[in-house]
């Protein structure tokens, strides 16, 4: 917001509210579209995708990656799932940015009160309450991200196409998942795209959880209690050094109480380092939480816990499995909460708050 203005807007206000979540909205998906490619090779990497197994360790299997993306299915393959990321991301991020700015209102109303602990809580139950709102959607996303096309049947090369899943089918699929009794003795081989990790720990004789049954609903939040575990670190520390950063860098002056002019390469350095620490901390839940959401792939009858994933985890590749795909990470993750937080702040200037 302008320094003009910073004392007189009325931050509760509705008019407020929506501006900031309007602002919150269009930086989320600016970032998000920005590394979209690279989001899709993260997904497949902490999936442990059989068909992408061979690329994970190295940057040049980031690249091999995305040139098998490329080839086997062109722009609109390094963009599966984006449109369903952007249903999501517009309401997450506009949720995230505008309760972080009522709490961190109502948490620290002067200059005097502003803590790193007040931030930390502020940025936290902002995130939680984005990502209650909205995981239905991201589990769909990250579906569509860790599914590969499959190519239909064709005698001539030259006409042959892949079959890209669709949002549709992908919603159809998890609401089904457990909805009829498993055949044991015979039936379909399990999916091809099924990471072996998840595949081997499934049980002989998989039982049908009952909550799918009074309660479909849930079978759209996979993983989310792992997630609500890494929402707090990531959040709190995400906004805990923004904010830290933004108030050293524009230092207020106390007789009149405006910043300095705004810097849209000093905003891109407090994203950054934002995204760097978050990141670094909150991986390893991360790692969990994209294995259960993919878990309905092996286990439709029933969750695939939190323990018993960790347990996987550690036994396959110790402590380096929470952080397959790190480095890959940090390339994403680096320049989307920079391009993230500099486009909020500037789309707040624009919106006049």
């Amino acid at each position: 917001m302008s320094p003009t203005n910073a004392t007189t807007l009325d931050k509760q206000s509705l008019d407020y509210v929506i501006r900031s979540g309007l602002a919150g909205g269009i930086a989320g998906c600016v970032a998000k579209t920005a590394v979209a490619p690279l989001d899709r090779v993260k997904i497949l990497f902490q999936a442990s995708n059989p068909e992408f197994l061979k690329f994970s360790g190295s940057w040049r299997g980031v690249a091999g990656a995305v040139n098998t993306i490329y080839h086997d299915g062109g722009i609109r393959g390094l963009l599966q799932g984006h449109s369903a990321t952007l249903v999501r991301v517009f309401p997450y991020a506009a949720i995230r940015f505008m309760a972080y700015e009522q709490l961190a209102h109502i948490l620290m109303p002067t200059k005097e009160l502003e803590s790193p602990g007040r931030r930390f809580v502020a940025g936290s139950t902002a995130g939680t309450i984005s990502v209650l709102f909205t995981y239905p959607l991201e589990l769909i996303r990250v579906r569509l991200a860790y599914e590969i096309p499959e190519p239909t049947n064709s005698k001539s090369p030259s006409t042959s196409k892949s079959t890209r899943p669709s949002v549709t089918r992908i919603i159809r699929t998890i609401y089904n998942e457990g909805s009829a009794s498993p055949v044991l003795s015979s039936g379909p081989p399990p999916p091809k795209n099924v990471p072996p990790l998840l595949n081997s720990a499934a049980p002989p004789i998989p039982q049908q959880n009952p909550l799918f049954t009074y309660f479909p609903i849930l079978k759209f939040y996979r993983g989310f209690s792992v997630t609500l575990l890494g929402i707090i670190p990531y959040a709190g520390t995400s906004f805990l050094v923004y904010g830290s950063l933004r108030s050293y860098l524009y230092p207020r002056d106390p007789k009149t109480n405006t910043a300095p002019p705004r810097s849209a390469m000093k905003d891109l350095v407090i994203g950054a380092i934002s995204g760097v620490i978050s990141q670094t901390v909150s991986y390893p839940f991360e790692v969990v939480r994209r294995r259960m959401q993919v878990g309905g792939l092996t286990r439709p009858y029933g969750f695939v816990g939190w323990k018993e994933t960790v347990q996987n985890i550690w036994k396959a590749n110790g402590w380096r499995g929470f952080y397959v795909g790190l480095s890959i990470g940090y390339v994403k993750v680096v320049p989307m909460t920079a391009i993230s937080f500099m486009t909020w702040e500037w789309c707040k200037v624009l919106l006049h708050i």
